[in-house]
């Protein structure tokens, strides 16, 4: 059954699919292969949450090395022989050896970093699936609907349940790309690609000082149309922006070099990464001028976000894991909906308690050869979500 509307630009069908309710056999089935899939995600909760503590514990301490150890530079503009090897702190502007070039466009810049972005003008697909049960069998109602937008990567519409009427060219005939200058300096020194690559913040360009740069190609705001009519593009037609990062000499109309602070070991008139004790790399480069003091407050900052976010992502996977893997005895009972509602409330809170409990067990014993004080306290309240639950199972009645 399929129906047709159009709004627009905007084109729209649904389709409506029926298969049979599956048996009991079948959902059993289902549910074996799901708990093989949560045994994987559950072991692999653990390496997770294990490794993340080591390497928070053994970055901090690079980290905490590292701050013992910097050198502020005196002079950005010349290079001392006593530094050899060392790590050293310094601060200053962008400079590069020549300007970055898009001669199909006619844009020179003096920056780290020239990206060029392309977009088509193409035909999206969404969906919105329902399924219900009508009859014994289970039905999906799936919405089609089309929009034309803008994109940076090509829309396959062969994929697309009716390409007839919204076919995508299958390539663009301008290529995106990003081009890096060869040689970047702060003051005498010369940086690493690690630190170059470190240098992503990007900015668009205005185009309102340039001309067109051919006959086919107009220019609309800070994008250079390939269209006939840019006001009502066709699907095909393209538009380019382009984005800088780290401007590197002083421009009349985007003002003067960013400034970087940078923290590496000297070679030469190098900076390239510094290897600590513990088997950790300090290559750091933040925009702005920042002091010492700063720049490893940030990075005991971000460190503590990351060991966060791994944290919860491994509390995650062991609850899913866990959650697959006792499904099994939601397939036994769906067949009653009372009971089925019961014991699903109940596999989650167990999943829950569980997930808490070996999470922060798992995080003890990966402190354990690092603080061990610290580590008994979190194996001590690892039992904690245990005790709370059984805490809330009301007593047996005595006979």
């Amino acid at each position: 059954l399929q129906q047709f509307s159009d709004a627009g630009s905007r084109k729209e069908h649904v389709k409506i699919t029926s298969e049979s309710k599956p048996g009991f056999l079948e959902r059993l089935s289902e549910t074996s292969g799901g708990m093989l899939v949560g045994l994987v995600t559950f072991l692999l909760s653990f390496y997770l949450l294990f490794t993340n503590e080591g390497r928070a514990l053994r970055t901090a301490k690079s980290l905490d090395e590292g701050l013992s150890l910097v050198i502020p530079l005196d002079s950005i503009h010349s290079v001392s022989q006593q530094n050899e090897g060392r790590l050293v702190h310094l601060a200053g502007a962008l400079s590069t050896s020549k300007p970055l070039f898009d001669p199909s466009y006619g844009l020179s810049i003096k920056a780290v970093k020239l990206k060029r972005n392309v977009e088509m003008y193409q035909w999206v697909e969404y969906e919105d699936s329902k399924e219900y049960e009508e009859n014994g069998e289970i039905k999906k109602e799936t919405k089609y609907s089309y929009n034309t937008e803008w994109k940076s990567e090509v829309v396959n519409s062969r994929n697309f349940d009716r390409e007839i009427g919204h076919k995508n060219p299958s390539a663009m005939a301008v290529e995106s790309f990003t081009a890096v200058s060869p040689n970047v300096q702060v003051g005498s020194f010369v940086l690493s690609k690690g630190l170059v690559d470190k240098i992503d913040d990007f900015k668009q360009l205005s185009l309102s000082n340039l001309e067109d740069p051919h006959a086919d190609v107009t220019r609309g705001g800070d994008y250079f149309y390939h269209s006939e009519n840019p006001r009502r593009p066709e699907v095909g037609d393209l538009r380019v922006s382009f984005f800088y990062a780290g401007l590197s000499g002083d421009d009349p109309h985007l003002g003067s070099a960013d400034k970087v602070t940078v923290i590496a070991r000297q070679q030469g008139d190098q900076l390239v990464p510094y290897h600590t004790k513990s088997g950790d790399v300090l290559q750091i480069l933040y925009p702005g001028e920042l002091s010492v003091e700063e720049v490893f407050q940030k990075e005991h900052e971000s460190n503590t976000m990351k060991t966060w976010a791994l944290r919860a992502a491994g509390w995650l996977a062991m609850f899913v894991g866990i959650s697959l893997m006792t499904r099994i005895f939601y397939t036994l009972v769906d067949w009653f909906p009372v009971v089925r509602d019961l014991v699903n409330i109940g596999l989650k809170a167990f999943a829950f308690c569980v997930a808490s409990s070996l999470s922060l067990l798992t995080i003890s014993i990966g402190w354990l050869f690092y603080r061990p004080l610290w580590a008994l306290l979190i194996g001590l309240l690892s039992v904690v979500p245990i005790v709370v639950a059984r805490s809330r199972v009301p007593p047996k009645k005595q006979q």
